[in-house]
């Protein structure tokens, strides 16, 4: 029968990698995801309007060593990074009646539904010269 080796040295805990993001059981950054999820919910989901929430969100999970840590203008939130003249697209061509891929009217064939005749000759003439 095997040993067991248990190691009595003690575990040192690290943040974890950037881009892996533990739960927070805690609740410890709790009210500042509500407070991005509801800017979030009243800009309908347009998130550079809620730039400085989302923020302090992540400063707050780097605090708590939730995520490790990174200067945020790695992460995009320099002053060069901003959004500056974004327009909400209005979807005017699709209240017109757009509907995409409607205007094109020639009938197209997928690879397989190709003429069998074009692939038979190639391989007839492929094998007469792998017979010689």
């Amino acid at each position: 029968m095997s040993s067991m080796n248990f190691s009595t040295s003690k575990q040192y805990v690290r943040p974890p990698q950037r881009g892996i993001f533990p739960l927070d059981h805690d609740a410890e950054c709790k009210p500042f995801m509500e407070k991005y999820m509801s800017c979030l919910h009243s800009a309908n989901d347009v998130h550079h309007k809620c730039r400085d929430l989302s923020r302090d969100y992540l400063q707050c999970r780097m605090e708590h060593g939730l995520m490790s840590q990174e200067n945020l203008n790695h992460l995009g939130y320099s002053e060069d990074k901003q959004v500056i003249g974004a327009q909400e697209y209005d979807k005017a061509k699709e209240k017109a009646g757009f509907v995409a891929g409607k205007h094109i009217h020639k009938k197209t064939k997928w690879w397989f539904q190709g003429s069998t005749k074009d692939w038979v000759e190639t391989n007839d003439a492929s094998s007469q010269q792998g017979d010689k």
